[in-house]
């Protein structure tokens, strides 16, 4: 078994235990899929800048996503380690990513709510978005919520979930700060150090230890504040 194996293998063991100890499997979404209101209406971006604060890119690099097979494009850099490894996460813990299932950058300026612009500064991906609309809550069982809400703590407000959005977009995963903020830099030299580290990493993730469960409870508590 070679490394990406067997942290594809420990990473899924975990998440089903954990799943089947808080008795999560094979149950219904948190909430029946409702909708939000939302103003659906597109308008134009105007700008050079993505409403996270992120340079609006004429192109980006297209990303493996690791173990999937997958890819999406992206800006470069500290934004691409970030955003990959919500990817890599959600593909090893939640559900295995199939072609077409995350979007990245794109050139159209046609957005329905301001936080879609980030999209156009390759800061943003959207994980099945077909299955998880805009203006859309409750698609999500409670152990994949689980992880989300592991991932958004692990790193320490760096990325913002669409679900938390008042006109919610629960495949929406964006970088929340500003691309000279320390925290982004921080994190993304945190999640390489762990990618050249054997153990470490998405795929070695138990989400449902009791730990990162309280972590991820407290990091909401002071989100919410």
């Amino acid at each position: 078994m070679n490394d990406l194996s067997r942290r594809r293998v420990l990473g899924t063991a975990g998440s089903l235990a954990g799943a089947a100890t808080l008795g999560l499997l094979d149950i219904a979404p948190v909430a029946a899929s409702t909708p939000a209101r939302t103003d659906q209406r597109a308008t134009s971006w105007r700008g050079s800048r993505s409403a996270n604060d992120w340079k609006i890119l004429a192109d980006a690099t297209s990303h493996t996503i690791e173990g999937s097979g997958q890819s999406v494009r992206l800006a470069d850099g500290d934004a691409a380690t970030v955003l990959l490894h919500v990817a890599r996460r959600f593909h090893y813990e939640i559900d295995q990513l199939r072609r077409k299932d995350v979007t990245g950058h794109t050139t159209s300026r046609r957005v329905r709510q301001p936080h879609q612009s980030n999209y156009l500064s390759g800061t943003a991906i959207s994980i099945r978005p077909y299955a998880y609309p805009l203006g859309v809550r409750g698609g999500l069982y409670p152990h994949q919520l689980v992880v989300v809400r592991d991932i958004l703590a692990e790193l320490d407000g760096v990325i913002s979930w669409g679900g938390d959005l008042a006109s919610p977009q629960e495949s929406h995963f964006e970088i929340a700060l500003g691309p000279s903020h320390p925290k982004v830099r921080g994190v993304a030299r945190k999640l390489r150090t762990w990618r050249e580290t054997p153990g470490l990493g998405a795929g070695t993730i138990n989400a449902f230890e009791p730990e990162r469960r309280a972590g991820a409870k407290a990091f909401r508590g002071r989100k919410a504040s």
